[in-house]
């Protein structure tokens, strides 16, 4: 698989597709069983009426944008990103380049304080307005991972929302900004001449669980098969959601970590601006198929892993790159379990 390029790989195929849409506002049966499907069909669906409160939203965007609209140095003063604070172009550890500028931060409240006043001339203003809608993401994130818990009829099921509420939690959050012109003082390796960039590079996300908010402006995709891209229309009043690669290997494969990618459209005369909320546990976290997910006819895919040593792996490889793969279960592991 490939990691962020400089365009589009143009043999592939792009098709509109209608994505699963669930009110969480519905029967509750109804909604655990639409999210579950929607887990194993596409491991991707958005949320409608889920419960958010606009302000929350609209204080982060205003604090957001504000930063994004300062000068390359006033920016470069909050980073750089090693990996919290603030990046551009350069993604992750392994030479990823992406049309993107970003803010990342540990969702811990001292940690984000601290880092704001790198950020804002108003810190205590900026800090809380990312704690703030960091809570709502965090609640919601544990709402939906209790109707997958229910859906699944598992015995326990705070099972995975249980990881994102332990005090140890290894969530973090990042503020991505697509300019319609990024500044060349970021690079000076700029393909103009290209309209539609790779923002974000094709990946799959490594945690439990993402929250996705944009802007009205389009971007993102999601590869239900390979060399398949499925647009998601922007809706600045829901939530997109997907399922990480952790979720899949607790579910033993049944949920699907979608691989996904961001474009840069230059354009558009408005840039995209995203918030991404990734629900993850801690550290030491045993991440292990669920008893209810292994039978004789499906036996255990992935063996035994903690979220430390996963984590480890996302140092080592680009970002295109499929992590589970080298936690396969083998034949020995099987008959140990």
């Amino acid at each position: 698989m490939v990691a962020a390029s400089p365009n589009p790989i143009h043999n592939e195929k792009i098709e509109a597709i209608e994505l699963p849409i669930i009110d969480l506002s519905a029967e509750r049966s109804q909604v655990r069983n639409l999210i579950v499907k929607a887990c194993e069909d596409y491991g991707f669906f958005k949320v409608i009426n889920h419960g958010v409160p606009q302000d929350i939203v609209a204080k982060l965007e205003e604090q957001s944008l504000s930063f994004f609209a300062k000068t390359m140095a006033e920016k470069q003063r909050a980073g750089p990103a090693i990996p919290f604070g603030y990046g551009c172009k350069t993604i992750g550890f392994t030479g990823d380049m992406g049309e993107v500028e970003y803010l990342l931060f540990n969702t811990n409240p001292i940690s984000i304080a601290q880092r704001s006043k790198t950020i804002s001339n108003e810190p205590t203003k900026f800090s809380s307005a990312v704690s703030g809608y960091i809570e709502a993401m965090k609640d919601l994130a544990c709402e939906i991972l209790d109707l997958i818990g229910e859906g699944l009829w598992v015995p326990d099921t705070s099972v995975f929302s249980r990881m994102i509420r332990d005090v140890e939690n290894d969530s973090f959050f990042r503020l991505n900004h697509y300019p319609h012109h990024l500044n060349k003082d970021c690079t000076n390796n700029i393909n103009s001449s290209c309209s539609s960039k790779v923002g974000f590079g094709e990946h799959n996300d490594p945690q439990i669980l993402t929250l996705l908010r944009s802007n009205d402006v389009g971007g993102l995709q999601i590869s239900p098969q390979d060399g398949l891209w499925v647009p998601a229309p922007s809706d600045p009043t829901a939530f997109w959601v997907n399922v990480g690669d952790l979720l899949q290997a607790m579910t033993n494969g049944r949920f699907v970590s979608v691989r996904h990618r961001a474009l840069n459209n230059s354009s558009n005369s408005k840039s995209r601006m995203s918030m991404a909320y990734f629900a993850t546990p801690p550290l030491n976290a045993c991440i292990n198929a669920l008893p209810e997910m292994v039978t004789p006819e499906k036996p255990r895919l992935y063996k035994p892993f903690t979220w430390g040593e996963y984590k480890n792996t996302l140092y080592s490889l680009r970002l295109g790159d499929t992590r589970l793969n080298l936690f396969k279960a083998s034949t020995n592991d099987e008959l140990a379990s």
